[in-house]
C-alpha cells in the first residue's frame, strides 16, 4: 500500500507543482498586492490594508444620493453581465445543433466537423475577421455593404440609407449586441455542442419509442424527454460558461472596440488590463482581480454544491 501511495504521489507531483507555481502562487501574490498602493511609475509599494477594496466597492453619500467610489467598476461589471447574455443563446443553439447532428443524416460527420472549426481557430483571428465584417463603412464592412445594397433595392439612398446602417462597433447602442453575435457564432458549435451530443447518446431510446407510441410530436419529445434528460449537462455548461463569461471579453474588446465606444464594451478583465498596463496601478488591478476571483469562486462552489444533486435527480 505504501508503494502504491508513493507511486500515486509521483504521478500527481508534476500537476501539483504546476498548480502551485502557475495557479495558487499568482493568486496569493495578487491577494498580497491588493493590500498595497503600488504605482509602478512612482516607486515602491506602500501598505494600505483594505483601502483598495473600499475604493473599489464602497459607496458614499454625496449631495443627497449614494455614489460609488469607483463608478467605472460597476459600469464595467454591468457590461460583463450584459455580454453574458450570449450564454443562453449559445446553449440553445448548441442544443439544437446537437439534436440535428445526432440524427442519421447524410454528411453528419462533415457538418459536425464544420460547426466545430470556429472553436479551433485563434480568438484573435476570429475577432479580426468580425471587425472587418462589422466595419461601418459599406465599402469595407461586408454586412453593412449588404444592407446598403438592400436599402437601395427598396429605393432608400443617400443620407437616409446611411442613417439606417447599424454602427456596429462605433455606436454604444450596437457595440454590445455586436459582440454577443460574435460570441454566439464562435461558441455555438464548440465544446457545448460536443457535450450535448455526448449527453444525447445516454438518453435511453425506449423513452422516445414510448413517446412515439403515445403520439408525441418532435416538440413534445424535445420538451419532455430531451431537455429534462440533458439537465445535468446543461447545468454543467451553464456554470462553466458563467465562469468563462466573468473572466472573458478581453480579446474581443481589445481587438474590435478598444473597450469603446465610451466604455460600453469594457469588461472587468479589460479594466484589470488598463489599470495594470496603462494606468500602472498594479495594486488596484490586483484588487479588481481578487473581486473577480471571488465571483468565480462562488460560481465554482455552486457547481460543486448543486451539480451532483442535479445529476442524481435525473
Amino acid at each position: 500500500m505504501k508503494g502504491q501511495g508513493r507511486a500515486a504521489t509521483l504521478f500527481l507531483l508534476p500537476n501539483l507543482i504546476g498548480f502551485l507555481i502557475f495557479t495558487l502562487g499568482p493568486v496569493l501574490v495578487a491577494a498580497g498586492m491588493s493590500l498595497y498602493r503600488y504605482q509602478l511609475a512612482t516607486g515602491t509599494p506602500s501598505f494600505i490594508g483594505l483601502t483598495n477594496f473600499v475604493d473599489l466597492l464602497g459607496f458614499a453619500w454625496v449631495d443627497g444620493e449614494w455614489r460609488a467610489s469607483d463608478p467605472y467598476f460597476w459600469q464595467y461589471l454591468a457590461n460583463t453581465l450584459f455580454l453574458m447574455l450570449n450564454i443562453p443563446l449559445s446553449m440553445m443553439g448548441s442544443l439544437l445543433l446537437a439534436v440535428l447532428l445526432n440524427r442519421d443524416l447524410p454528411g453528419r460527420i462533415f457538418f459536425r466537423t464544420l460547426f466545430f472549426i470556429p472553436h479551433l481557430c485563434s480568438g484573435i483571428a476570429i475577432y479580426m475577421v468580425w471587425k472587418m465584417l462589422l466595419t461601418f463603412e459599406p465599402n469595407v464592412g461586408i454586412i453593412n455593404a449588404f444592407l446598403w445594397n438592400f436599402y437601395h433595392m427598396l429605393g432608400i439612398t443617400g443620407a437616409d440609407a446611411v442613417a439606417l446602417l447599424p454602427g456596429w462597433l462605433i455606436d454604444g447602442r450596437w457595440a454590445k449586441p455586436a459582440l454577443i453575435i460574435v460570441f454566439v457564432w464562435a461558441s455555438v458549435g464548440g465544446f457545448n455542442m460536443i457535450l450535448y451530443l455526448a449527453g444525447l447518446q445516454n438518453i435511453p431510446p425506449e423513452l422516445y419509442e414510448a413517446a412515439d407510441i403515445d403520439g408525441a410530436n418532435w416538440w413534445m419529445k424535445l420538451r419532455y424527454i430531451t431537455v429534462p434528460q440533458l439537465a445535468p449537462t446543461s447545468f454543467f455548461i451553464l456554470v462553466t460558461s458563467v465562469i468563462g463569461g466573468l473572466q472573458g471579453g478581453f480579446e474581443a474588446a481589445y481587438i474590435m472596440t478598444g473597450g469603446g465606444p465610451g466604455g460600453e464594451t469594457t469588461t472587468i478583465s479589460y479594466y484589470i488590463y488598463t489599470q495594470a498596463y496603462e494606468q500602472l496601478e498594479v495594486g488596484y488591478a490586483a484588487t479588481i482581480s481578487m473581486v473577480l476571483f471571488a465571483m468565480i469562486f462562488v460560481a465554482t462552489l455552486i457547481n460543486w454544491r448543486y451539480g451532483g444533486k442535479r445529476l442524481e435527480a435525473v
